[in-house]
């Protein structure tokens, strides 16, 4: 839901899939992007049916059954995309990160579950492990409806955006990220910030009753703040909410009939992006487009001041 040069959608035939090429389809027509269909084997069936059927054959026929695919769920094509077709051999979720990386891509848009995930009562393993590793954003779909999302209509199908920010340094991304697509598409934007229970550590300590009302204080302060800096043609509301913040985030998004989440991914100074459990409860739960957005590279500032402790010291 960005404006992207390159859109990956993973395919593994599955109704689910086929739910989220409709959407990569209109938002690559939507924005001119160039939309790569990867479809993926198991090494050992791969093997099988290569000895079977002879080493060019197995990717001769996917790529055959993509286009088929892409004709039967896209119908009818949209203008000025430009369609490449791939097939690749490995485990799905580390395939997929690599042809986004090799092709560099944009976005990647994936369903929450598909064919390799039907083990998992809620969520697709295959989607989960792309969420914990990726360095681009993932727009996640949902379910297997028969709509077929147009380009012109992208809007009236997200309605409005919500945005659940912890009120951190990267909220001020994950802002920038939304409000680029709500200029897109022409819709609202709502920041939700949840004020989680403050748990006392001894059960008969006291509480303060102005607790709450600080941090709800401070948390409109700052999302007024945030607010401040978008445009004023963007129209733009701030909500806060107490509870546990997936539970709360999945309702807002119910009641204010909002289409679309705009969600960060942690960062782990060793292991890189991770999806949180807010994130993850929240895709189980909201059942609304999730748009998650890795963070931020942090610049590295070694080199600069390298070269300045290597620079000789002026005299004047």
């Amino acid at each position: 839901m960005i404006a992207a040069a390159s859109i990956l959608c993973p395919i593994d035939f599955s109704e689910s899939s086929r739910s989220a090429l409709r959407h990569a389809a209109a938002i690559a027509s939507r924005f001119s992007a160039r939309l790569t269909l990867l479809a993926v084997h198991d090494p050992l069936l791969a093997e099988a049916a290569e000895l079977q059927l002879g080493p060019e054959q197995l990717t001769t026929e996917t790529i055959k059954e993509l286009e088929t695919f892409y004709r039967h769920s896209v119908d009818p094509r949209p203008e000025g995309v430009d369609v490449r077709l791939e097939c690749a051999v490995g485990k799905p979720a580390p395939e997929v990160l690599r042809v986004a990386r090799e092709h560099a891509c944009d976005l990647i848009v994936m369903a929450s579950g598909g064919a390799t995930g039907f083990r998992k009562l809620f969520f697709g393993s295959t989607t989960e492990r792309v969420l914990r590793e990726t360095t681009v954003p993932v727009l996640v779909t949902y379910g297997t409806e028969a709509a077929r999302p147009a380009a012109a209509e992208l809007g009236r199908q997200v309605r409005r955006i919500l945005v659940p920010v912890d009120l951190t340094d990267a909220s001020e991304h994950q802002v920038l990220a939304a409000r680029s697509v709500a200029e897109a598409l022409h819709v609202p934007l709502l920041l939700l910030h949840v004020v989680e229970p403050v748990r006392m550590m001894l059960a008969a300590q006291p509480r303060h009753p102005k607790v709450d009302a600080e941090r709800r204080y401070r948390a409109e302060r700052q999302l007024e703040a945030a607010v401040a800096k978008l445009p004023a043609a963007l129209k733009a509301e701030t909500l806060v909410a107490f509870g546990e913040p997936a539970e709360e985030i999945a309702k807002v998004a119910s009641d204010r009939d909002a289409g679309l989440i705009v969600m960060g991914l942690h960062s782990s100074p060793m292991m890189g992006p991770r999806m949180g459990s807010v994130t993850y409860r929240v895709l189980c739960l909201a059942h609304r487009l999730v748009l998650a957005l890795p963070p931020q590279p942090v610049p590295s500032t070694r080199g600069a001041q390298d070269g300045a402790a290597r620079e000789p010291a002026r005299t004047s």
